[in-house]
């Protein structure tokens, strides 16, 4: 074994400790939101246990809503600097963007249903209506990675879905002032504080801060799984480009 690919292994062995031990403080960290959602905050009155869907529906919008903003600075750098790191790390956001997106967007429903009676295959909403376009602008951001053609064409043009998709996260958060909607109004940032109890406030601060380190963990997962996947076919093009034959000399 030479010493470039002993220090390459051990390099590879200390970076999987690394993530395997982000790995486990993220897992805590959900138990701990799972202890401060279903025992520390109380139930609400109105609502009941369903209104426990609120402390994790918001946490992965927020979430979603931070990957699609690193997607969005991955892809200006590689459209103005050609960089190759902001590209892998934007394609790693919208996978674990269009994940939270997912989670956000089905809680929703469940959320909605025996709350409001609401069936979204009837009645129109703009946060819902808006959500599902942002899921589909960063699936097709993904769609056009896979199937345009490879290198710096799929690069640029992933990159700019990348950063035309981002109009739609204000869309989305503001969809709820800007028409009339069934889902409810800003609760955290309400003019005159939070309307809610403190520990329902305590309780998604904790929400957030484990679901945020839990995004960072998993993005940092898919960077390093772009990265070797990148690597592999860098392997293969040159394995290709040894293999074929030299032109004659004439």
């Amino acid at each position: 074994m030479t010493e470039a690919v002993r220090i390459s292994a051990d390099l590879e062995r200390a970076e999987n400790r690394r993530l395997t031990a982000l790995a486990g403080a993220a897992v805590a960290g959900m138990l701990v939101a799972g202890w401060a959602i279903f025992v520390y905050a109380p139930q609400d009155a109105l609502q009941g246990p369903v209104q426990r869907i609120f402390y994790l529906h918001v946490a992965s919008a927020v979430a979603a809503f931070g990957c699609f903003a690193v997607v969005l600075l991955g892809s200006v750098a590689f459209l103005w600097r050609g960089s190759l790191v902001g590209d892998r790390l934007g394609r790693a956001a919208a996978h674990v963007g269009l994940v939270f997106t997912t989670v956000t967007f089905l809680m929703g429903v469940v959320w909605a249903k025996p709350i409001w009676n609401w069936d979204p295959t009837r009645t129109w909403d703009a946060r819902l209506t808006s959500t599902a376009a942002l899921w589909v602008i960063y699936a097709g951001y993904l769609l056009v990675r896979r199937f345009a053609p490879p290198g710096r064409t799929a690069m640029r043009l992933a990159a700019v879905v990348g950063v035309i998709g981002f109009v739609d996260v204000p869309v989305v958060y503001f969809s709820v002032e800007w028409w009339r909607t069934l889902h409810p109004g800003p609760v955290l940032t309400a003019s005159g504080g939070p309307a809610m109890p403190a520990p329902m406030v305590v309780a998604y601060l904790v929400t957030q801060l484990a679901v945020g380190f839990l995004c960072g963990v998993l993005v940092a997962v898919q960077y390093r799984v772009q990265a070797r996947r990148d690597a592999a076919v860098a392997r293969a093009v040159a394995a290709q480009l040894e293999l074929a034959p030299a032109p004659e000399a004439r």
